[in-house]
């Protein structure tokens, strides 16, 4: 409800503001054109040889005009709208939200370099070299060339893509041709692809078979499906866009190819195809609404969650951000560690080694299933590995 009540306070005031901004066009608009028929009412009486008008009763006019039109008034109205509208929803976003976000959060000692490097490399694979270099002169760390020149030849290679040239794409391709292939990724033939149609569209029909036999033909036998395909373009040499293959010609191909290339590019370096920073913030603000919560609940009973080794509720910040499988043990609510794995029984339920331990009670005898009437014996339960 919190939630709806904030979107329709801020749809007003976007309302008040398009609406504001609307009179104060308008106002401008009239005053615009009642300032340009008096110029041209002047214009004419200097061409007039009679002379029969007198300026000062032209500019009297447009004053008088100017005042009925009253654009200050208009203004001033929308423009108290505008801020009683926008001072509402200020005060809403205070009531709503919580500014003070010190308590959400568990003091870490990091290493300050490890941190500093975090932050450049954020820079950096945004493509933002110059504030990544300043930030690093400013915090007194030692140029490394390892963190920017990598990013440096992927926006080099981005921004030859925007301008249709594969030049640099596919030279880094076939540098990585091997570790592309151990990646399943299809991008050294999707990069051809482009390159084909480019010069197919041009029309250039011998040039685009010269180019096909050089580069198609050694993985030919790899890619039965899609190389045909391609050469059915042939045909529809100069005329692609009324083709069959149009496809071909989307520039959402382009968009996607990069973001295939960023991807493959930041694996083979071995990071992620996102800033790590990014994602933590990203997490982090998901999560920090419950954190907030908690810390009211636990402040009324007394007790600091900081020194938890493991919360009391459960944070959901979306699948986007579960990188690893976690299995939480249904019996005993504890999430598994190495020292207390999960554990298939062969009725097929999954509980902890602790809760088999206690289910058992440490002998060799049969237990049973605490969801199923299953029995089963400790040693023939299997550890699972995710």
């Amino acid at each position: 409800m919190e939630l709806d009540g904030l979107r329709e306070a801020f749809d007003r005031v976007v309302e008040k503001r398009a609406l504001s901004s609307a009179k104060a066009q308008e106002a401008v608009d009239k005053i615009l054109n009642e300032v340009e028929q008096a110029i041209a009412q002047m214009q004419m009486m200097n061409t007039d040889s009679m002379g029969t008008v007198d300026p000062s009763s032209i500019l009297a006019e447009l004053k008088a005009k100017l005042n009925a039109i009253a654009p200050l008034n208009q203004l001033e109205g929308c423009q108290k709208e505008l801020n009683v509208a926008l001072s509402k929803y200020l005060k809403l976003l205070e009531k709503s939200f919580n500014s003070d976000i010190s308590k959400a959060y568990r003091n870490v000692d990091f290493e300050v370099h490890t941190v500093n490097n975090i932050i450049a490399n954020h820079f950096y694979r945004q493509g933002l070299f110059d504030l990544g270099d300043m930030f690093i002169h400013e915090c007194g760390e030692p140029d490394e060339a390892s963190l920017k020149l990598p990013f440096q030849e992927m926006y080099a290679i981005l921004e030859a893509m925007k301008a249709r040239n594969l030049e640099l794409a596919l030279s880094w391709a076939a540098k990585n041709h091997d570790q592309l292939l151990q990646n399943g990724s299809m991008l050294e033939l999707k990069l051809h692809q482009l390159q084909f149609v480019e010069i197919l569209a041009k029309g250039n029909k011998d040039e685009a078979l010269k180019y096909a036999r050089a580069h198609f033909a050694p993985i030919a036998s790899v890619h039965q499906a899609e190389i045909p395909k391609l050469m059915g373009c042939i045909l529809w040499a100069g005329r692609l866009e009324q083709s069959p293959y149009s496809e071909f010609l989307s520039s959402a191909l382009w968009e996607k190819l990069a973001e295939d290339l960023t991807h493959q590019f930041c694996s083979i370096l071995g990071q992620s195809s996102e800033s790590p920073l990014s994602v933590a913030v990203s997490a982090g603000f998901q999560g920090l609404p419950t954190l907030l919560k908690l810390t009211t609940v636990m402040a009324t009973k007394k007790q600091e969650w900081q020194v938890m080794k493991q919360l009391p509720v459960p944070i959901d910040i979306g699948p986007e951000f579960q990188y690893h499988s976690v299995f939480v043990c249904p019996v005993l609510r504890e999430q598994s560690s190495d020292e207390n794995p999960p554990m298939r029984m062969p009725c097929g339920h999954v509980v902890s080694k602790q809760s088999i331990m206690k289910l058992s009670k440490s002998s060799s005898r049969p237990f049973k299933c605490p969801y199923c009437p299953s029995e089963a014996v400790a040693s023939h339960c299997k550890q699972l590995h995710f």
